[in-house]
């Protein structure tokens, strides 16, 4: 890649993405974007690709961004993919939260091109993203790593070599899953909390002073608890696909688990309720709504 700018083009210019992406555009370096939908290409701040092959023929290293394997299989290894269009010396980094094993398959029909794939999952949220401030934990290839990294810095604070390929994946899936534990849980002990009279303010500095501290109270509730659900984050959707995702993975592996099943539950039937496309903090309402109707904040207030 040389001293040259690394010219990178971002699959995937939605809620993080375009966040991401546009860190890069704003550090001065090239980058070109691609997304199927042609109101959020449209809208997301960066120079358009005219096509998916087009972008990949264009950069030296291709980011996606996406909703799960399901979608980057696609992406990948279709037709007109970035296996097709791709050459050898490129790096793919994917930044989407994926299923590990199909991970590695990806990993090895890329590395039959020439092409070294990084699975890079990152943590932070949208807040994070906008700030430069995520973290990512990568797999694959240690000196492909190093070679991208200046462009990684510029939407993160730490990146993490985990291993080889499929690691970055694995270490994603496990985080997101205690991300989905501490905040159903801390929902649900929330909502106790408010039918039990208790100022959730102070419960929270209890809370964020003794062994129940979690990401969620130190993160999330401070800001609940006056009607802020921090909106533009995960959707209940999407952390329920999360918490599958870690079923999935803990199968495979031959490890119980005994507490993934109640979380996934806490997600879907709230999810159900109408929560799915709302940020995931809301299953806090939908645990309220079970509880009778309530709220940890007055929505009047919050109105």
């Amino acid at each position: 890649m040389g001293s040259d700018p690394v010219r990178a083009g971002i699959v995937g210019a939605g809620n993080m993405g375009g966040r991401m992406g546009r860190r890069v555009a704003a550090a001065g370096d090239p980058i070109v974007a691609y997304d199927r939908d042609a109101r959020t290409l449209a809208d997301c701040g960066m120079e358009p690709a005219a096509s998916l092959g087009a972008l990949v023929e264009a950069v030296d290293v291709v980011l996606l961004s996406l909703p799960d394997s399901s979608v980057i299989e696609p992406v990948v290894l279709g037709d007109d993919g970035v296996l097709a269009h791709a050459r050898a010396g490129q790096v793919v980094v994917d930044l989407s939260t994926a299923a590990p094993e199909s991970t590695v398959r990806l990993h090895a029909a890329l590395a039959e091109r020439g092409v070294q794939l990084l699975d890079a999952g990152i943590s932070g949220g949208a807040k994070a993203a906008e700030q430069g401030s995520l973290t990512i934990m990568a797999g694959g290839d240690a000196i492909a790593l190093e070679r991208v990294r200046p462009l990684l810095e510029r939407f993160s604070a730490k990146v993490v070599h985990m291993g080889g390929p499929g690691t970055g994946h694995v270490a994603k899936v496990l985080n997101n899953f205690l991300n989905g534990i501490a905040l159903a849980a801390t929902a649900e002990v929330m909502v106790a909390g408010r039918k039990a009279g208790l100022d959730l303010e102070r419960l929270l500095d209890v809370f964020n002073s003794s062994s129940g501290v979690n990401f969620a109270t130190l993160n999330r509730f401070p800001s609940i608890v006056r009607g802020d659900y921090l909106e533009g984050g995960l959707t209940g959707r999407l952390m329920a696909k999360d918490v599958r995702l870690y079923l999935e993975h803990v199968a495979h592996a031959n490890v119980p688990t005994f507490t993934g099943p109640g979380c996934l539950a806490a997600f879907e039937l709230t999810n159900a309720m109408g929560y799915g496309d709302k940020i995931s903090n809301r299953i806090v309402d939908g645990i309220g709504d079970l509880a009778g109707g309530v709220r940890l904040h007055d929505e009047r207030e919050a109105a």
